[in-house]
């Protein structure tokens, strides 16, 4: 049988609980940050097939080329028109702030199939390591529009 025996002074045990209670206090603060359940993975849209196809089941409808693909630098703070487009992105469970500073893909599409409107339409489809963080429909032009990503629903 082995028996350990220590010796504390008050001043050592005092020490002691203060330290456990900081680190007890440090680990209930760090969970209480963490997400209770991870956010809904976008899918990996890595081929110009899977970019269509993901427009499809938001029920959109495209020509089957895109006709702009760009990459550029988002800035490292959203302000003035980015952060007026961050508050749509909003709207629709999109968030651009998590991507400041990084690098996103803009892939523009033609729309076939919006509801009475036969041309002029397009979409955006925003990429971050292939996986969809922002989009919206719009309209350039005098009559112009920019909408969410939300298929339009028509009065019949």
């Amino acid at each position: 049988m082995l028996i350990w025996t220590a010796r504390f002074s008050k001043k050592k045990a005092v020490c002691t609980v203060i330290i456990a209670g900081l680190v007890m206090a440090l680990l209930i603060v760090l969970t209480g940050r963490m997400p209770d359940s991870e956010p809904a993975q976008q899918p990996e849209l890595t081929t110009n097939e899977e970019r269509v196809s993901y427009l499809d089941s938001l029920g959109w409808q495209v020509a089957p080329e895109p006709v702009e693909t760009l990459q550029f630098l988002l800035p490292a703070q959203l302000e003035g028109t980015y952060l007026a487009y961050n508050e749509l992105q909003l709207t629709q469970g999109f968030d651009l702030t998590p991507y400041c500073g990084k690098q996103l893909s803009r892939y523009t599409y033609t729309v076939t199939n919006y509801p009475n409107r036969q041309d002029g339409v397009q979409v955006n489809l925003y990429l971050y390591e292939n996986r969809p963080v922002a989009g919206d429909i719009l309209c350039p032009g005098e009559d112009g529009f920019q909408e969410t990503l939300a298929f339009p629903e028509t009065e019949n």
